[in-house]
């Protein structure tokens, strides 16, 4: 009776705030320039989205860099300093294991703005107001 129900519902909740702790964590670690390297000291990185994986164990960090702007430069950075990302996170989440973090650069606004250009076409244009 005492026991929490493990439905997919409420899995997926966990997931999603584990996965906003992780991102406030690292935001806060990029934006007050913790880690000591010259490329992310050097650029404003936004960590977009974090998607852990069911057991906690991986976390997909999905980061922006401001303009878009060496963007492939800052991803090495942030690989390069993966240890170091992944050491504060476990300190400061206390979850039974660290998390593995991997970089991925956020192609959603890339996608946001090709789909608005599409939508922008005159011939687009004349079907939508039909």
């Amino acid at each position: 009776m005492g026991q929490v129900s493990d439905h997919p519902e409420t899995r997926s909740v966990r997931l999603l705030k584990v996965g906003e702790q992780v991102r406030h964590i690292l935001s806060e670690l990029l934006t007050r320039q913790e880690v000591h390297d010259d490329v992310l000291s050097a650029h404003s990185v936004s960590v977009t989205e974090v998607r852990m994986s069911p057991d906690l164990r991986h976390a997909t960090v999905f980061v922006k860099a401001l303009l878009g702007k060496d963007e492939e430069v800052v991803l090495k950075a942030l690989r390069t300093n993966t240890a170091y990302f992944q050491r504060e996170v476990a300190q400061r989440l206390r979850l039974k294991y660290a998390a593995k973090l991997k970089f991925l650069p956020d192609e959603s606004f890339d996608e946001a703005s090709r789909i608005e250009q599409l939508l922008s076409d005159p011939k687009v244009l004349r079907d939508l107001e039909d």
